[in-house]
Protein backbone atom coordinates (compact mmCIF):
# COMPACT_ATOMS: atom_id res chain seq x y z
CA UNK A 1 0.00 0.00 0.00
CA UNK A 2 1.61 3.25 -1.17
CA UNK A 3 1.03 6.32 0.97
CA UNK A 4 1.19 9.62 -0.94
CA UNK A 5 3.86 12.14 -0.05
CA UNK A 6 2.45 15.11 1.85
CA UNK A 7 2.59 18.53 0.24
CA UNK A 8 3.59 21.26 2.73
CA UNK A 9 2.45 19.07 5.62
CA UNK A 10 3.57 21.37 8.41
CA UNK A 11 1.65 24.41 7.23
CA UNK A 12 -1.50 22.54 6.15
CA UNK A 13 -1.63 20.45 9.29
CA UNK A 14 -1.00 23.52 11.41
CA UNK A 15 -3.97 25.21 9.73
CA UNK A 16 -6.16 22.20 10.51
CA UNK A 17 -5.02 22.23 14.12
CA UNK A 18 -5.82 25.94 14.38
CA UNK A 19 -9.28 25.24 12.99
CA UNK A 20 -9.79 22.43 15.48
CA UNK A 21 -8.63 24.61 18.37
CA UNK A 22 -11.14 27.28 17.35
CA UNK A 23 -13.94 24.70 17.14
CA UNK A 24 -13.06 23.43 20.61
CA UNK A 25 -13.06 26.98 21.95
CA UNK A 26 -16.49 27.63 20.43
CA UNK A 27 -17.81 24.47 22.04
CA UNK A 28 -16.15 25.06 25.42
CA UNK A 29 -14.29 21.77 25.16
CA UNK A 30 -12.90 20.62 27.52
CA UNK A 31 -15.64 21.82 29.82
CA UNK A 32 -15.07 23.51 33.17
CA UNK A 33 -14.16 20.99 35.83
CA UNK A 34 -17.15 20.62 38.17
CA UNK A 35 -16.06 17.49 40.02
CA UNK A 36 -15.49 17.80 43.79
CA UNK A 37 -11.99 16.79 44.85
CA UNK A 38 -11.98 13.42 46.57
CA UNK A 39 -9.62 11.65 48.92
CA UNK A 40 -9.66 8.09 50.17
CA UNK A 41 -10.11 7.30 53.84
CA UNK A 42 -6.35 7.48 54.39
CA UNK A 43 -6.06 10.88 52.72
CA UNK A 44 -4.76 9.58 49.38
CA UNK A 45 -5.83 11.67 46.39
CA UNK A 46 -8.24 10.05 43.95
CA UNK A 47 -8.40 10.77 40.24
CA UNK A 48 -11.86 11.04 38.72
CA UNK A 49 -11.57 8.29 36.09
CA UNK A 50 -8.75 5.89 35.29
CA UNK A 51 -8.77 4.20 31.89
CA UNK A 52 -6.85 1.04 31.08
CA UNK A 53 -5.89 1.12 27.41
CA UNK A 54 -4.74 3.98 25.20
CA UNK A 55 -6.06 2.71 21.87
CA UNK A 56 -8.91 4.32 19.97
CA UNK A 57 -11.53 3.32 22.56
CA UNK A 58 -9.53 4.72 25.47
CA UNK A 59 -8.77 7.94 23.59
CA UNK A 60 -12.40 8.44 22.58
CA UNK A 61 -13.60 7.76 26.14
CA UNK A 62 -11.14 10.26 27.61
CA UNK A 63 -12.06 13.00 25.13
CA UNK A 64 -15.80 12.40 25.63
CA UNK A 65 -15.34 12.69 29.39
CA UNK A 66 -13.36 15.91 28.92
CA UNK A 67 -16.27 17.36 26.97
CA UNK A 68 -18.34 16.92 30.12
CA UNK A 69 -15.70 18.35 32.46
CA UNK A 70 -14.46 15.02 33.87
CA UNK A 71 -10.74 14.37 34.07
CA UNK A 72 -9.40 10.99 32.99
CA UNK A 73 -5.94 9.43 33.07
CA UNK A 74 -5.06 6.57 30.70
CA UNK A 75 -2.61 3.83 31.59
CA UNK A 76 -1.18 1.72 28.76
CA UNK A 77 1.52 -0.93 28.94
CA UNK A 78 2.83 -0.18 25.44
CA UNK A 79 5.30 2.51 24.41
CA UNK A 80 3.84 5.69 22.93
CA UNK A 81 2.75 5.08 19.36
CA UNK A 82 2.20 1.35 19.85
CA UNK A 83 -1.12 1.40 21.69
CA UNK A 84 -3.71 -1.01 20.35
CA UNK A 85 -3.00 -3.62 17.67
CA UNK A 86 -2.28 -1.39 14.67
CA UNK A 87 1.52 -1.24 14.87
CA UNK A 88 2.05 -4.58 16.61
CA UNK A 89 -0.19 -7.60 16.03
CA UNK A 90 -2.48 -6.37 13.22
CA UNK A 91 -1.30 -7.58 9.80
CA UNK A 92 -3.89 -6.27 7.37
CA UNK A 93 -2.68 -3.85 4.70
CA UNK A 94 -5.63 -1.52 5.21
CA UNK A 95 -8.48 -1.09 7.64
CA UNK A 96 -11.61 -3.07 6.85
CA UNK A 97 -13.95 -0.14 7.53
CA UNK A 98 -14.96 2.31 4.79
CA UNK A 99 -12.72 5.37 4.78
CA UNK A 100 -15.70 7.71 5.21
CA UNK A 101 -16.48 6.54 8.75
CA UNK A 102 -15.71 9.26 11.30
CA UNK A 103 -14.47 6.90 14.00
CA UNK A 104 -13.50 8.56 17.30
CA UNK A 105 -13.99 12.16 16.05
CA UNK A 106 -16.98 12.68 18.41
CA UNK A 107 -18.80 14.95 15.97
CA UNK A 108 -15.83 17.27 15.32
CA UNK A 109 -15.21 17.55 11.55
CA UNK A 110 -11.67 18.83 12.06
CA UNK A 111 -10.84 15.77 14.18
CA UNK A 112 -11.76 13.20 11.53
CA UNK A 113 -9.24 11.05 9.70
CA UNK A 114 -10.37 12.63 6.46
CA UNK A 115 -9.55 16.14 7.67
CA UNK A 116 -6.14 14.97 8.91
CA UNK A 117 -5.45 13.14 5.62
CA UNK A 118 -6.56 15.96 3.31
CA UNK A 119 -4.55 18.53 5.26
CA UNK A 120 -1.42 16.61 4.35
CA UNK A 121 -2.16 14.94 1.01
CA UNK A 122 -5.03 16.91 -0.53
CA UNK A 123 -8.51 16.18 -1.82
CA UNK A 124 -7.30 14.39 -4.95
CA UNK A 125 -5.38 11.88 -2.85
CA UNK A 126 -8.43 11.36 -0.63
CA UNK A 127 -10.62 10.69 -3.66
CA UNK A 128 -8.11 8.13 -4.94
CA UNK A 129 -7.81 6.40 -1.57
CA UNK A 130 -9.67 3.08 -1.33
CA UNK A 131 -9.15 1.99 2.27
CA UNK A 132 -7.09 3.55 5.07
CA UNK A 133 -3.60 2.03 5.40
CA UNK A 134 -3.25 0.35 8.79
CA UNK A 135 -0.12 2.17 9.93
CA UNK A 136 -1.50 5.47 8.73
CA UNK A 137 -4.46 4.95 11.06
CA UNK A 138 -1.94 4.60 13.90
CA UNK A 139 -0.32 7.87 12.81
CA UNK A 140 -3.74 9.52 12.95
CA UNK A 141 -4.38 8.22 16.48
CA UNK A 142 -1.01 9.58 17.61
CA UNK A 143 -2.02 12.97 16.21
CA UNK A 144 -5.48 12.67 17.81
CA UNK A 145 -3.91 12.10 21.21
CA UNK A 146 -1.67 15.13 20.82
CA UNK A 147 -4.20 17.67 19.58
CA UNK A 148 -6.81 16.62 22.16
CA UNK A 149 -4.22 16.72 24.94
CA UNK A 150 -5.11 13.26 26.23
CA UNK A 151 -3.28 12.26 29.42
CA UNK A 152 -1.71 8.87 28.61
CA UNK A 153 0.85 7.23 30.90
CA UNK A 154 2.74 4.78 28.70
CA UNK A 155 4.80 1.82 29.82
CA UNK A 156 2.44 1.22 32.74
CA UNK A 157 1.06 -2.30 33.07
CA UNK A 158 -1.87 -2.82 35.42
CA UNK A 159 -1.10 -5.80 37.65
CA UNK A 160 -4.14 -5.70 39.95
CA UNK A 161 -7.56 -4.08 40.15
CA UNK A 162 -9.38 -3.94 43.49
CA UNK A 163 -12.47 -2.11 44.64
CA UNK A 164 -11.98 -0.25 47.91
CA UNK A 165 -13.56 -1.79 51.02
CA UNK A 166 -15.90 1.18 51.45
CA UNK A 167 -16.96 0.93 47.76
CA UNK A 168 -15.81 4.52 47.23
CA UNK A 169 -13.34 3.81 44.44
CA UNK A 170 -10.93 1.45 42.72
CA UNK A 171 -7.23 0.85 43.33
CA UNK A 172 -4.91 0.05 40.44
CA UNK A 173 -1.57 -1.61 41.08
CA UNK A 174 0.90 -0.64 38.35
CA UNK A 175 4.30 -1.80 37.13
CA UNK A 176 6.45 0.38 34.88
CA UNK A 177 8.68 -0.90 32.12
CA UNK A 178 11.70 -0.87 34.43
CA UNK A 179 9.87 -2.85 37.09
CA UNK A 180 9.00 0.00 39.42
CA UNK A 181 5.72 -0.57 41.24
CA UNK A 182 3.13 2.03 42.19
CA UNK A 183 -0.59 2.39 42.74
CA UNK A 184 -3.31 4.93 42.04
CA UNK A 185 -6.84 5.43 43.30
CA UNK A 186 -9.69 6.34 41.00
CA UNK A 187 -13.34 6.97 41.67
CA UNK A 188 -14.21 5.01 38.54
CA UNK A 189 -12.31 2.72 36.17
CA UNK A 190 -12.89 2.16 32.45
CA UNK A 191 -11.57 -1.00 30.79
CA UNK A 192 -10.78 0.03 27.21
CA UNK A 193 -8.84 -3.14 26.65
CA UNK A 194 -9.79 -4.11 23.13
CA UNK A 195 -10.91 -7.28 21.40
CA UNK A 196 -9.49 -9.57 24.06
CA UNK A 197 -10.50 -7.17 26.83
CA UNK A 198 -11.56 -9.74 29.42
CA UNK A 199 -9.50 -12.72 28.35
CA UNK A 200 -7.28 -13.63 25.47
CA UNK A 201 -6.93 -15.82 22.40
CA UNK A 202 -9.27 -18.78 22.01
CA UNK A 203 -6.64 -21.49 21.63
CA UNK A 204 -7.84 -24.96 20.50
CA UNK A 205 -6.76 -27.90 22.63
CA UNK A 206 -5.06 -29.70 19.73
CA UNK A 207 -2.05 -27.34 19.88
CA UNK A 208 -1.16 -28.87 23.26
CA UNK A 209 0.48 -31.68 21.33
CA UNK A 210 3.04 -29.25 19.91
CA UNK A 211 6.01 -27.38 21.34
CA UNK A 212 5.19 -23.70 21.77
CA UNK A 213 7.90 -22.88 19.22
CA UNK A 214 5.90 -24.69 16.52
CA UNK A 215 2.67 -22.71 16.64
CA UNK A 216 1.32 -19.21 17.14
CA UNK A 217 -2.04 -17.55 17.53
CA UNK A 218 -2.77 -14.96 14.88
CA UNK A 219 -2.79 -12.28 17.60
CA UNK A 220 0.74 -13.10 18.79
CA UNK A 221 3.57 -10.67 18.18
CA UNK A 222 5.90 -12.60 15.90
CA UNK A 223 8.53 -12.07 13.24
CA UNK A 224 6.98 -13.73 10.20
CA UNK A 225 10.39 -13.72 8.56
CA UNK A 226 11.12 -16.90 10.51
CA UNK A 227 8.56 -18.68 8.29
CA UNK A 228 10.66 -18.29 5.14
CA UNK A 229 10.92 -21.64 3.36
CA UNK A 230 8.54 -23.39 5.78
CA UNK A 231 5.33 -25.29 5.15
CA UNK A 232 2.74 -23.30 7.08
CA UNK A 233 -0.77 -24.32 8.10
CA UNK A 234 -3.39 -21.70 9.00
CA UNK A 235 -6.46 -22.78 10.92
CA UNK A 236 -9.48 -20.62 10.09
CA UNK A 237 -10.72 -18.39 7.31
CA UNK A 238 -11.64 -15.11 8.96
CA UNK A 239 -9.98 -11.75 8.50
CA UNK A 240 -7.04 -12.49 10.77
CA UNK A 241 -6.50 -15.87 9.12
CA UNK A 242 -6.20 -14.19 5.72
CA UNK A 243 -3.89 -11.52 7.12
CA UNK A 244 -1.65 -14.13 8.74
CA UNK A 245 -1.59 -16.32 5.64
CA UNK A 246 -0.74 -13.38 3.38
CA UNK A 247 2.00 -12.16 5.73
CA UNK A 248 3.54 -15.65 5.80
CA UNK A 249 3.44 -15.89 2.00
CA UNK A 250 4.98 -12.44 1.60
CA UNK A 251 7.70 -13.45 4.06
CA UNK A 252 8.68 -16.33 1.74
CA UNK A 253 6.85 -19.33 3.19
CA UNK A 254 7.26 -22.43 1.03
CA UNK A 255 3.48 -22.94 1.10
CA UNK A 256 0.43 -21.96 3.10
CA UNK A 257 -2.51 -24.31 3.52
CA UNK A 258 -5.67 -22.79 4.96
CA UNK A 259 -7.68 -25.45 6.80
CA UNK A 260 -11.28 -24.22 6.75
CA UNK A 261 -13.96 -26.02 8.75
CA UNK A 262 -16.85 -24.73 6.65
CA UNK A 263 -17.68 -26.10 3.19
CA UNK A 264 -17.47 -22.56 1.77
CA UNK A 265 -16.67 -18.98 2.78
CA UNK A 266 -19.60 -16.78 3.82
CA UNK A 267 -20.35 -14.16 1.21
CA UNK A 268 -22.24 -11.48 3.18
CA UNK A 269 -21.12 -9.49 6.22
CA UNK A 270 -24.34 -9.45 8.20
CA UNK A 271 -22.75 -7.06 10.69
CA UNK A 272 -22.92 -4.33 8.09
CA UNK A 273 -26.64 -4.91 7.75
CA UNK A 274 -27.04 -4.25 11.47
CA UNK A 275 -25.14 -0.97 11.37
CA UNK A 276 -28.00 1.52 11.43
CA UNK A 277 -28.40 4.40 13.92
CA UNK A 278 -31.57 2.88 15.34
CA UNK A 279 -29.72 -0.25 16.44
CA UNK A 280 -26.64 1.68 17.54
CA UNK A 281 -28.73 3.84 19.86
CA UNK A 282 -31.40 1.29 20.71
CA UNK A 283 -29.63 -2.04 21.21
CA UNK A 284 -29.27 -1.59 24.96
CA UNK A 285 -33.01 -1.05 25.36
CA UNK A 286 -34.01 -4.18 23.41
CA UNK A 287 -35.48 -7.15 25.29
CA UNK A 288 -32.87 -9.74 26.17
CA UNK A 289 -34.13 -12.28 23.64
CA UNK A 290 -33.81 -9.78 20.78
CA UNK A 291 -30.28 -8.80 21.80
CA UNK A 292 -29.33 -12.48 21.85
CA UNK A 293 -31.09 -13.14 18.53
CA UNK A 294 -29.12 -10.46 16.67
CA UNK A 295 -25.70 -11.25 18.10
CA UNK A 296 -26.18 -15.04 17.78
CA UNK A 297 -27.38 -14.70 14.17
CA UNK A 298 -24.25 -12.77 13.22
CA UNK A 299 -22.04 -15.26 15.07
CA UNK A 300 -23.61 -18.28 13.39
CA UNK A 301 -23.45 -16.90 9.85
CA UNK A 302 -19.94 -15.64 10.51
CA UNK A 303 -18.27 -12.57 9.02
CA UNK A 304 -16.51 -13.16 5.69
CA UNK A 305 -12.92 -12.00 5.29
CA UNK A 306 -12.61 -8.77 3.30
CA UNK A 307 -12.43 -8.99 -0.48
CA UNK A 308 -8.97 -7.43 -0.63
CA UNK A 309 -7.57 -9.57 2.19
CA UNK A 310 -8.71 -12.74 0.44
CA UNK A 311 -7.19 -11.67 -2.89
CA UNK A 312 -3.97 -10.86 -1.06
CA UNK A 313 -3.72 -14.60 -0.28
CA UNK A 314 -5.13 -16.15 -3.43
CA UNK A 315 -2.79 -14.29 -5.76
CA UNK A 316 0.02 -16.54 -4.48
CA UNK A 317 0.26 -19.84 -6.39
CA UNK A 318 1.52 -21.58 -3.23
CA UNK A 319 -1.63 -20.71 -1.22
CA UNK A 320 -4.25 -23.43 -0.89
CA UNK A 321 -7.84 -23.09 0.35
CA UNK A 322 -8.98 -26.40 1.87
CA UNK A 323 -12.70 -26.49 2.71
CA UNK A 324 -14.46 -29.02 4.92
CA UNK A 325 -11.26 -29.52 6.89
CA UNK A 326 -11.91 -29.33 10.63
CA UNK A 327 -8.86 -30.47 12.57
CA UNK A 328 -9.28 -33.99 13.94
CA UNK A 329 -5.83 -34.33 15.52
CA UNK A 330 -2.32 -32.93 15.54
CA UNK A 331 0.75 -35.07 16.07
CA UNK A 332 4.44 -34.08 16.08
CA UNK A 333 6.52 -35.62 13.34
CA UNK A 334 10.24 -34.99 13.28
CA UNK A 335 10.80 -31.23 13.20
CA UNK A 336 7.22 -30.67 12.03
CA UNK A 337 3.74 -32.08 12.53
CA UNK A 338 0.91 -33.99 10.92
CA UNK A 339 -2.55 -32.41 11.01
CA UNK A 340 -5.38 -34.87 10.32
CA UNK A 341 -8.66 -33.72 8.75
CA UNK A 342 -11.62 -35.50 7.07
CA UNK A 343 -9.99 -34.70 3.72
CA UNK A 344 -6.63 -36.20 4.56
CA UNK A 345 -3.43 -35.48 6.43
CA UNK A 346 -1.30 -32.34 6.05
CA UNK A 347 2.36 -32.03 7.00
CA UNK A 348 3.50 -28.64 8.29
CA UNK A 349 6.58 -27.08 9.80
CA UNK A 350 4.60 -24.38 11.59
CA UNK A 351 0.95 -23.84 12.53
CA UNK A 352 -0.98 -20.57 12.94
CA UNK A 353 -4.32 -20.79 14.71
CA UNK A 354 -6.67 -17.96 13.83
CA UNK A 355 -9.45 -18.90 16.20
CA UNK A 356 -10.51 -15.57 17.67
CA UNK A 357 -10.78 -14.50 21.29
CA UNK A 358 -12.81 -15.43 24.32
CA UNK A 359 -13.70 -14.14 27.77
CA UNK A 360 -11.13 -15.93 29.89
CA UNK A 361 -10.73 -14.40 33.34
CA UNK A 362 -7.90 -16.75 34.47
CA UNK A 363 -5.87 -15.39 31.56
CA UNK A 364 -6.10 -11.91 33.11
CA UNK A 365 -4.64 -12.22 36.63
CA UNK A 366 -4.95 -8.47 37.12
CA UNK A 367 -8.72 -8.97 37.41
CA UNK A 368 -8.54 -11.86 39.88
CA UNK A 369 -10.15 -9.87 42.70
CA UNK A 370 -13.25 -8.98 40.69
CA UNK A 371 -13.64 -11.87 38.22
CA UNK A 372 -15.61 -14.25 40.50
CA UNK A 373 -18.18 -11.55 41.20
CA UNK A 374 -18.98 -10.30 37.67
CA UNK A 375 -22.46 -11.27 36.54
CA UNK A 376 -22.56 -12.76 33.07
CA UNK A 377 -25.42 -13.42 30.71
CA UNK A 378 -25.42 -17.13 31.51
CA UNK A 379 -26.14 -16.23 35.14
CA UNK A 380 -29.57 -14.90 34.27
CA UNK A 381 -30.56 -15.71 30.68
CA UNK A 382 -31.31 -19.03 29.03
CA UNK A 383 -31.54 -18.95 25.22
CA UNK A 384 -34.02 -20.99 23.23
CA UNK A 385 -32.91 -24.57 22.49
CA UNK A 386 -30.53 -24.56 19.55
CA UNK A 387 -29.48 -20.95 20.12
CA UNK A 388 -26.76 -21.69 22.66
CA UNK A 389 -23.64 -19.54 22.16
CA UNK A 390 -20.64 -19.76 24.49
CA UNK A 391 -19.27 -16.35 23.52
CA UNK A 392 -22.55 -14.69 24.38
CA UNK A 393 -23.10 -16.74 27.53
CA UNK A 394 -19.73 -15.61 28.89
CA UNK A 395 -20.38 -11.93 28.08
CA UNK A 396 -20.74 -9.61 31.09
CA UNK A 397 -24.23 -8.38 31.90
CA UNK A 398 -23.69 -4.63 31.93
CA UNK A 399 -25.63 -1.63 33.18
CA UNK A 400 -26.51 1.48 31.13
CA UNK A 401 -23.08 3.07 31.65
CA UNK A 402 -21.24 -0.17 30.76
CA UNK A 403 -20.80 -0.89 34.47
CA UNK A 404 -20.33 -4.42 35.79
CA UNK A 405 -23.03 -5.94 37.99
CA UNK A 406 -22.50 -8.28 40.93
CA UNK A 407 -23.36 -11.93 40.53
CA UNK A 408 -24.43 -11.96 44.19
CA UNK A 409 -25.40 -8.49 45.50
CA UNK A 410 -23.16 -7.28 48.29
CA UNK A 411 -20.26 -9.66 47.67
CA UNK A 412 -18.10 -7.16 45.81
CA UNK A 413 -19.02 -3.61 46.84
CA UNK A 414 -17.75 -1.10 44.31
CA UNK A 415 -17.81 -3.48 41.34
CA UNK A 416 -20.23 -1.13 39.58
CA UNK A 417 -17.46 1.49 39.55
CA UNK A 418 -15.73 -0.54 36.84
CA UNK A 419 -16.98 0.05 33.29
CA UNK A 420 -16.43 -2.49 30.50
CA UNK A 421 -15.77 -0.39 27.39
CA UNK A 422 -14.32 -3.17 25.24
CA UNK A 423 -15.57 -5.85 22.85
CA UNK A 424 -17.26 -8.14 25.42
CA UNK A 425 -19.81 -5.33 25.96
CA UNK A 426 -21.32 -6.08 22.53
CA UNK A 427 -24.18 -8.26 23.74
CA UNK A 428 -25.35 -5.69 26.30
CA UNK A 429 -24.71 -2.52 24.29
CA UNK A 430 -24.09 -3.46 20.66
CA UNK A 431 -20.79 -2.90 18.86
CA UNK A 432 -20.13 0.60 20.20
CA UNK A 433 -17.10 -0.04 22.39
CA UNK A 434 -14.26 -0.94 20.07
CA UNK A 435 -15.06 -1.02 16.38
CA UNK A 436 -14.58 2.14 14.33
CA UNK A 437 -18.14 2.67 13.03
CA UNK A 438 -19.85 3.54 16.34
CA UNK A 439 -16.98 4.22 18.74
CA UNK A 440 -18.02 7.87 19.17
CA UNK A 441 -21.59 6.86 20.04
CA UNK A 442 -20.29 4.45 22.65
CA UNK A 443 -17.86 6.97 24.13
CA UNK A 444 -20.59 9.58 24.47
CA UNK A 445 -22.91 7.04 26.12
CA UNK A 446 -20.16 6.02 28.53
CA UNK A 447 -19.28 9.62 29.40
CA UNK A 448 -22.85 10.77 29.93
CA UNK A 449 -23.55 7.71 32.08
CA UNK A 450 -20.50 8.32 34.25
CA UNK A 451 -21.40 12.03 34.58
CA UNK A 452 -24.88 11.07 35.78
CA UNK A 453 -23.50 8.60 38.32
CA UNK A 454 -21.02 11.15 39.65
CA UNK A 455 -23.71 13.81 40.03
CA UNK A 456 -26.03 11.45 41.89
CA UNK A 457 -23.21 10.34 44.17
CA UNK A 458 -22.10 13.91 44.91
CA UNK A 459 -25.60 15.38 45.09
CA UNK A 460 -25.24 16.68 48.65
CA UNK A 461 -22.14 18.66 47.68
CA UNK A 462 -23.78 20.04 44.56
CA UNK A 463 -26.88 20.93 46.59
CA UNK A 464 -24.73 22.74 49.14
CA UNK A 465 -22.91 24.58 46.37
CA UNK A 466 -26.23 25.62 44.85
CA UNK A 467 -27.42 27.01 48.16
CA UNK A 468 -24.15 28.85 48.77
CA UNK A 469 -23.90 30.22 45.25
CA UNK A 470 -23.98 34.00 45.60
CA UNK A 471 -22.62 35.47 42.38
CA UNK A 472 -24.92 38.46 41.76
CA UNK A 473 -26.58 38.90 38.40
CA UNK A 474 -28.02 42.28 39.43
CA UNK A 475 -26.53 44.86 41.80
CA UNK A 476 -29.60 46.98 42.58
CA UNK A 477 -28.50 50.07 40.69
CA UNK A 478 -29.85 48.98 37.34
CA UNK A 479 -33.22 50.72 37.89
CA UNK A 480 -34.98 53.44 39.90
CA UNK A 481 -38.04 52.37 41.91
CA UNK A 482 -41.17 54.01 40.59
CA UNK A 483 -43.32 56.30 42.77
CA UNK A 484 -46.94 55.28 43.35
CA UNK A 485 -49.20 56.57 40.53
CA UNK A 486 -50.91 59.15 42.78
CA UNK A 487 -47.57 60.74 43.66
CA UNK A 488 -46.03 60.96 40.20
CA UNK A 489 -47.65 64.29 39.13
CA UNK A 490 -47.31 66.24 42.36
Amino acid sequence: MTIPDPASPSSSLAALEARLAQDLAYLGWPARNWMPARQAAGGETMIDVAIIGGGQAGLAASVALAQLGIRAVIFDRSPAGSEGPWATTARMETLRSPKELTGPALGLPALTFRAWFEAQFGLEAWTALDKIPRLQWMDYLVWYRRVMNVDVRNGMAVTAVQSLPDAAGVRLELRSGDGERSSVLARRLVLATGRDGLGGPAVPAFVNALPRSKWAHSSDEMDYGRLKGLRVGVIGAGSSAMDSAATALEAGAHSVELLIRRPDLPRVNKGKGAGVPGLTQGHYDLPDELKWRIRHYINVLNVPPPHGSTLRVSRHPNAFFNFGCPVLSVEPKGEGMVVSTPRGDFEFDFLIVSTGFKVDWPNRPEFAAIAPHVRTWKDRFTPAPGDEDQELADSPDLGPAFEFKERSPGECPGLARIHCFCYPAALSHGTVSGDIPAISDGAKRLASGIASLFYREDFDQHWAYLQEFAEPELFGDEWTPALPPQERNR
